[in-house]
């Protein structure tokens, strides 16, 4: 099963909690940024606002049922806030405010004019109505009234959420905002809604592109493409499906996919159209003719030229990373490898593509769709793509040029920190994680410090 936790350490000791673990991230690349005053950096890596929202619904039952419901903004010095909306029943403020955080750094690695924010409801959608579902959203964004709008804060779907709800989302403040173009409040909508050709694979075509042009830049020696590499992905659902046949298209082999309730695995290759079948006829992906079915856990430890997690946060830990077999990691899940699992996946020579760089697809075309419905425009499809592609091709050039550039210069990154009094272990070579958070936090620092700090 893919599940999350609410607890803070697990039985091998090891911080889970999602908002400890961005804040971890952030003060690893903060370190290789000398010259940033201690206070602002403080102010940078916590979150502008958390909102908590209670209220009732009367269900499709009849009964009166009552949710929870959070808005985070965690940053909003590069423009308006922007983060999806989950529905899970496992969801916590800490997480809430973690995703946030990730989009702001998101955002900044990809040049988009977007601050970080993050939305979610405690349900569990899987056990209510269509209708419940629709009375839910509406209560939630009534609730949030003007925290949220086209030019303050713009939610989009994640777990547990879809188009749909989007236009819910829309149509709901919309009837709070008689006469003014509303379109831009949320993202993610119905193309016939506003929404943008290509958004619905956007995170998967990102991702593709960040891993084609860093194959390309000898990230995995030997190898400059996708043509006969071998892919194992967590996750079969929007994003994992869409990654499947992207990768597939460019020649690679798909030998093991994976949902909630279990995965498959087939070394000579998955007929990706077989397994959607199978998995719209019976709900998941097991039971797949000609595959042996494997568990979620397994799948981590199939032997693979690229591992893909496509689901929920802390799939890779300490207690599992050092079985991976994969010889490349592309984060197209939001949070989904712990520290620990950072430090045994670098020392067994197996690099990411993190995150915050390899899942900003979503939101820059999120954007692309927000200035549409601003020009009152739509874009055709292959325009979309085409600004992606060079958009996500910029961002990973930037980040691995980043990583070269300090670990180039750690001489002088350490003489730095001595002379501005920074205390600390030895700088050591980066990562691609932290060179990308090195960019991020850098890009929103000097926003900030030219707008100056308020009042």
């Amino acid at each position: 099963m893919l599940t999350k936790t609410n607890q803070s350490h697990t039985a091998f000791d090891e911080e889970l909690n999602p908002f400890v673990i961005a804040q971890r991230q952030c003060d690893n690349a903060a370190r290789y940024l000398p010259n940033l005053e201690p206070g602002l950096f403080e102010f940078l890596k916590r979150p502008d606002t958390l909102i908590t929202v209670e209220f009732p619904i009367v269900t499709s039952s009849g009964e009166v049922e009552n949710f929870i419901g959070y808005r985070a903004v965690h940053n909003r010095a590069r423009g308006p806030g922007k983060g999806g909306i989950r529905y899970h029943p496992e969801v916590t403020p800490d997480e809430v405010r973690a995703l946030a955080s990730w989009m702001t750094w998101k955002c900044a690695v990809v040049s988009v004019p977007f601050g970080g924010a993050k939305g979610a409801v405690v349900c569990d959608p899987k056990k209510l109505s269509h209708t419940d579902i629709q009375h839910l959203t509406r209560r939630f964004i009534s609730q949030l009234g003007d925290n949220i709008g086209p030019h303050t804060d713009i939610p989009a779907p994640d777990v547990g959420t879809n188009a749909e709800t989007m236009a819910i989302i829309y149509d709901t403040y919309d009837n709070m905002h008689r006469g003014e173009n509303n379109l831009g409040v949320v993202t993610g909508k119905p193309v016939h809604i506003g929404g943008s050709l290509g958004r619905e694979e956007a995170t998967a075509r990102g991702g593709f592109f960040v891993t084609a042009r860093a194959l390309s830049r000898g990230m995995l020696p030997g190898l400059t493409d996708l043509d006969g590499l071998s892919l194992a992905i967590q996750g079969f659902g929007n994003v994992g499906r869409h990654a499947a046949r992207l990768f597939s298209q460019a020649g690679a082999r798909i030998v093991a996919v994976s949902d909630s309730q279990g995965g498959v695995h087939a070394p000579g290759g998955i007929d990706l159209e077989a397994a959607s079948r199978h998995k719209q006829e019976t709900g998941s992906v097991s039971g797949l003719t000609d595959t042996n079915d494997i568990t979620n856990a397994e799948l981590l430890h199939v032997p693979c030229d690229i591992l893909i997690p496509a689901a929920l946060e802390n799939q890779l830990r300490s207690d599992n990373a050092g079985n991976v077999k994969a010889r490349l990691i592309v984060e197209l899940a939001n949070g989904p490898t712990t520290p620990e699992a950072d430090t045994i996946l670098s020392d067994k020579g197996i690099p990411i593509l993190p995150d915050i760089l390899a899942n900003a697809g979503g939101v820059t075309v999120s954007y692309f769709e927000w200035v549409q419905n601003n020009k009152n425009e739509q874009w055709a499809e292959a325009d979309v793509n085409a600004k992606l592609e060079l958009t996500m091709n910029q961002a990973t050039d930037g980040v691995l040029d980043k990583q070269a550039e300090v670990n180039s210069s750690l001489e002088t990154l350490e003489e730095a920190r001595r002379e501005v009094h920074r205390p600390g272990d030895e700088l050591v070579p980066i990562d691609v994680r932290t060179a990308a958070f090195v960019v991020a936090v850098q890009k929103v620092a000097e926003v900030t410090l030219a707008r100056g700090i308020w009042p």
